[in-house]
């Protein structure tokens, strides 16, 4: 029996704040999120932090142009990561 089990993927991080897109059969969700001192040692991203801001796209293109304009607004690096 196969799981259905939701991807999650780091688009990009700046300092304490990440954008995360977590997708599924039926669209795109994308989270910001500021991670917490102490929730994980290594910055491992399967230890989120509070949500400051979640969005729901039905592709992931269209989720993938918000998360660029994001990532400008709220200062992030280019890198991916």
């Amino acid at each position: 029996m196969a799981a259905n089990r939701d991807e999650e993927r780091v688009l990009w991080r700046s300092g304490k704040i990440e954008c995360v897109m977590i997708s599924c059969c039926t669209g795109a969700e994308l989270q910001v999120r500021r991670t917490t001192e102490g929730s994980d040692d290594a910055g491992d991203p399967g230890a989120p932090g509070d949500i400051v801001l979640r969005e729901l796209y039905p592709t992931k293109s269209d989720l993938y142009e918000r998360a660029r304009d994001l990532r400008e607004e709220l200062g992030g690096s280019k890198e991916e990561a």
